[in-house]
């Protein structure tokens, strides 16, 4: 983990960043009067302001920012001789308020307090370190596809609860309300009206055509047309209500094909990684997780100084406040959401591909942990594993795993015999 005290800079630099223009304090190193400016949020301006500095520092560019992502910090990773130092937006609030009581913001003046903070606690701040581009790739395809995948399942939300109010029979008909057959299915036959009318020999070739080859189900699926009744036969309800879900059905299928495009692209970016086959081994993890897993850890193996790192950086590992006699345990605040969501969704699907995994939660559970709780307990003992292996760039063995677990005398190793047994 690199800091302000690994490299020699001729400048430091604080932003005050936002849309249109940038609050920007400097120092340079060998002292003098700080100097400040604005610089507007377009390419030109930052290309010659960046050159101008570069002229008269000519060494390194020390950048403290409150971002690790964004516009800003796209333009100035184009520069070798710039080093980019994020510090967390609350961090630089907190200081704020130790020496403004009201707690008043101003652009100009948090960046002398990022400048602040940066000069006088250089060992706090990580240099942020860039990834190569397939890495910041991936990374991006990933958060870009779940957030895809949470506006399908809004969609999909919506256009059940459209059905339930006019067409409840469609929701009956199919158990997944997710798929393209079932957008399908209501786009052809929008209205309890047009569905009656429609021969069997038709609905037998939708079928068909959507390789739904279950003859008594589908048998059952057509008997339950013909016997069933509308909910109701109001035009005033039935004809916005079914133009309204034929609208939801194209937009869900429009995402769902847009998902399977984002899985084609993320495992093809995630197979020139050489790192993708420790991943791939992790119980659970799948063509979806992995690639989330890799990403979350990234490329450079000092960025972390140990497992417990990990587990704060993603947000599982438990927060501990003490004040005399008391003592809260809460669940950390300040990290990643999706990076916690990647940890805890494997955890869980973890369960059913790893013996001590599930012996492990099925403990937790005993123990009267909720659901959740055991599966963040899960997941901070998954780090510990996932981290030794991408330390040392070895693939997961589960059963060299249960065999430390033996030797150390773990009460989890009985799990993978009683496995094989069954």
């Amino acid at each position: 983990m690199k800091t302000l005290l690994h490299e020699k800079f001729s400048a430091y630099i604080s932003m005050d960043w936002a849309d249109t223009k940038h609050d920007v304090r400097l120092q340079a190193a060998d002292g003098g009067q700080c100097e400040l400016s604005v610089i507007d949020h377009t390419p030109e301006a930052i290309e010659r302001w960046v050159l101008d500095l570069h002229k008269r520092f000519p060494g390194l560019i020390a950048v403290a920012v409150e971002l690790s992502k964004g516009p800003i910090i796209a333009a100035l990773l184009k520069y070798d001789f710039v080093r980019i130092f994020p510090i967390n937006p609350a961090t630089v609030a907190q200081y704020r308020k130790t020496f403004v009581r009201s707690g008043a913001k101003d652009d100009p003046t948090d960046a002398r307090w990022i400048l602040e903070l940066l000069l006088k606690h250089p060992e706090k701040f990580p240099q942020l370190e860039q990834q190569s581009p397939a890495m910041c790739s991936l990374a991006s395809l990933t958060e870009h596809r779940r957030k895809l995948v949470e506006e399908r399942v809004k969609v999909s939300n919506r256009l059940v609860s459209t059905l339930k109010e006019y067409y409840p029979l469609a929701l009956e008909l199919f158990h997944d309300h997710g798929t393209a057959v079932f957008c399908d299915f209501l786009m052809r036959w929008p209205t309890f009206e047009k569905i009656k009318r429609v021969q069997p020999e038709r609905l037998q070739k939708f079928f068909n055509e959507h390789n739904l080859r279950k003859p008594q189900l589908n048998q059952a699926r057509i008997e339950q047309i013909s016997r069933a009744i509308p909910l109701t036969q109001d035009r005033g309800i039935i004809e916005p209500m079914s133009l309204y879900a034929v609208v939801l059905a194209e937009q869900l299928k429009v995402m769902l094909k847009a998902i399977k495009r984002f899985d084609t692209q993320i495992e093809s970016v995630a197979a020139t990684l050489a790192d993708y086959s420790i991943f791939r081994s992790l119980p659970g993890a799948g063509p979806q997780l992995a690639p989330r897993l890799m990403t979350a850890l990234g490329e450079q193996r000092d960025r972390f100084e140990n497992a417990s790192a990990v587990q704060k950086y993603a947000g599982v590992a438990p927060v501990m406040e003490r004040s005399g006699k008391t003592k809260i345990v809460h669940w950390r605040y300040q990290c990643s959401t999706f990076i916690r969501q990647t940890f805890v969704e494997w955890a869980a699907q973890s369960i059913n591909k790893s013996a001590w995994a599930k012996a492990y939660y099925d403990k937790q559970r005993a123990k009267g942990c909720s659901y959740q709780a055991a599966l963040r307990a899960l997941a901070f003992k998954w780090i510990r594993i996932v981290y030794r292996c991408w330390k040392t760039s070895t693939p997961y063995d589960e059963a060299a795993h249960i065999q430390n677990l033996k030797r150390r005398g773990s009460s989890l190793a009985g799990a993978f015999d009683q496995a094989k047994a069954v």
